[in-house]
């Protein structure tokens, strides 16, 4: 019998998460949005979804803590609790002040999305960040790069945030401003423009959530911008004097 996994959240990345675990658990979803587990997962109470001995919490970052609250007295005592979110900083400290003492806890975040994940993830990357316990945490690394095939960073959620303040919070930044932009010409571009489009495209369809989250749930990213407005206007001031 296969172990079973509790999925909460079964949007655009909870699919994405269903799809490439459900070789291996019984997936048990609950979403209140949802109402097909499109033959990944079987549609549950949240209840019977957080008593799993295994819970992936695939909710918005700015959800996260009310769905901690709502699982905390339906998790095992032992049970692990794995985040799949953006940002890492404050969802691992509000895990680890709303869980149970005895609950494990480890952070994720995997490198990639619905789109850049539409072909396979095997190859793409993942941040795995120790919450509660370094062998958990030693553990679902080891999972992600030998059941998934990914390419596995264990890094701290600080070291994590700060990083992606510019990897995340630049990209979405600049697609945000682009996007604003559009139309935009399709016709004589060239291979860098277009480089720059596809960039854009893997996070076009992006929910409003995580764009929040990347920029304004990351400690890190009000100093990204602020530095990449500063560097833009010198840019700008050069051209004008000039």
């Amino acid at each position: 019998m296969r172990e079973r996994l509790g999925l909460i959240g079964f949007g655009a990345f909870g699919r994405l998460t269903a799809r490439h675990l459900s070789a291996g658990f019984d997936i048990l979803a609950h979403d209140p949005a949802a109402s097909d587990g499109e033959g990944l997962a079987t549609l549950t109470d949240l209840a019977t979804a957080a008593a799993c001995p295994t819970v992936v919490l695939a909710v918005p970052v700015e959800a996260l803590e009310a769905t901690l609250v709502a699982i905390g007295p339906h998790l095992r005592p032992e049970a692990l609790v794995i985040d799949v979110g953006s940002v890492k900083v404050k969802p691992a400290q509000a895990m680890d002040a709303l869980l149970p003492p005895g609950v494990r806890i480890v952070g994720t975040h995997p490198l990639f999305g619905p789109q850049s994940g539409k072909d396979g993830i095997a190859g793409l990357r993942i941040a795995v960040c120790e919450v509660r316990g370094a062998k958990d945490a030693r553990r679902v690394a080891a999972f992600c790069c030998r059941a998934l095939g990914l390419k596995v960073f264990q890094v701290s959620p600080e070291d994590h945030d700060r990083e992606a303040a510019t990897v995340q919070g630049l990209t979405h930044l600049i697609a945000r401003v682009l996007m604003a932009m559009e139309p935009l010409p399709t016709r004589m571009t060239t291979a860098s423009f277009d480089r720059l489009m596809q960039a854009i495209d893997m996070v076009r369809h992006d929910s409003p959530a995580v764009f929040r989250a990347i920029e304004r749930d990351n400690p890190f990213a009000a100093e990204v911008r602020a530095r990449f407005f500063a560097l833009a206007d010198e840019a700008w001031g050069g051209l004008a004097s000039n």
